[in-house]
Formats: C-alpha cells, sequence, structure tokens
C-alpha cells in the first residue's frame, strides 16, 4: 500500500523534478555527495539490485544496438559468438572492441583459431586475466 495515489505521485514527481533538476550523468550535489537522476545520493543510497539490474538489460541493449550498426554481418553468428563480442564491448566499448580487426576479420571468416589467438595475444587478455581465457573458450563452442 502506498500513502500517494498515483496521481499524487506523478504530481510529486513532477514537483521534485522542478525542484531538485534531473541529470543523467553524476554529479556532486551542494553538499558534495554524488547524485544522479532526480537528487539521488548515490554515495549514501547506491541502487539496489533490481536498478542494478535494469541498467544492465539497457545496457546490453545499447551495445547490442551498436554493434549491429558497426557489425551487421554478426547477426548471423551463433549466439555464444554474439555473446562473447558484446561481453568484449561491455568492457572495452565498442570502439575499443573495433579496434580488434584481426580477430573481426577471423570471425567472419569463421578462423576460430585466429579469434581465439587474437583475443588471447592482446594487451586486454592480460589486463582482464580469466575472463578472456572464458570467453576464447565460449567463442570456440559449436
Amino acid at each position: 500500500m502506498s500513502l500517494l495515489s498515483e496521481n499524487a505521485k506523478l504530481e510529486l514527481s513532477e514537483q521534485l523534478i522542478r525542484h531538485e533538476g534531473m541529470k543523467t550523468t553524476p554529479y556532486l550535489c551542494s553538499a558534495g555527495k554524488l547524485t544522479i537522476g532526480v537528487g539521488r545520493n548515490l554515495m549514501d543510497n547506491g541502487i539496489n539490485v533490481d536498478e542494478a539490474l535494469y541498467l544492465l538489460s539497457n545496457d546490453i541493449d545499447e551495445v547490442q544496438s551498436q554493434l549491429e550498426n558497426h557489425l551487421p554481418w554478426i547477426s548471423d553468428l551463433p549466439e555464444n559468438r554474439k555473446m562473447v563480442l558484446i561481453n568484449m564491448a561491455f568492457n572495452l566499448g565498442v570502439g575499443g572492441l573495433l579496434t580488434f580487426k584481426n580477430m573481426l576479420a577471423a570471425l567472419k571468416r569463421h578462423d576460430l583459431e585466429l579469434v581465439e589467438h587474437e583475443m588471447l595475444d592482446s594487451l586486454w587478455a592480460e589486463q582482464v586475466g580469466h575472463r578472456a581465457d572464458e570467453l576464447a573458450a565460449q567463442m570456440r563452442e559449436s
């Protein structure tokens, strides 16, 4: 049960947006607290698991969309390989993934041995350790 009706909650939301403002990027509020959205104090309150999963889902959708724009041929790949590319882009950014030109060219040719080599023989693999090993193994799966 909520204290407010849906109409009152909507009216309050509009009022709070007017009073607090709405920022889609983090900023320091007048009290010096890292804040986002409509006065959401990230330092004291953070976000809950549902909010984190909601953000993750949106981020995955955004990465998929960007990859489809830059690499339209990946739509023909098996799911496990698409997942690897999305995972890498999530970590590196789409621009970072696109620097793996030899790996992507090998993937387009279905040369999985070279794909694995290019993945594991990289600064990225050194930085992420086991993640790179796991993703290379996932890339090899049929």
